[in-house]
């Protein structure tokens, strides 16, 4: 998904409801592609995240890229 998280440094403490929607509409999309894990290179983005895919107890993961290339 092109949409941002949300999270955008001080964006999310401003404007906390804008930002939570916006990290749920990312999840839809996640949600959408059937996908079991999210990699991401932003580790601000992968920690909004991971906070609605645990309020919402979805069985996806989170990794930072830099942990799958580590794992190889």
């Amino acid at each position: 998904a092109q949409e941002c998280c949300g999270f955008g440094g001080t964006f999310s403490v401003k404007f906390a409801q804008l930002s939570g929607a916006m990290a749920g509409t990312k999840i839809d999309s996640i949600l959408q592609t059937g996908a079991s894990t999210v990699v991401s290179v932003d580790s601000s983005c992968l920690m909004q995240l991971q906070g609605v895919i645990e309020r919402r107890q979805l069985p996806i993961q989170t990794i930072h890229l830099a942990e799958v290339l580590a794992s190889r």
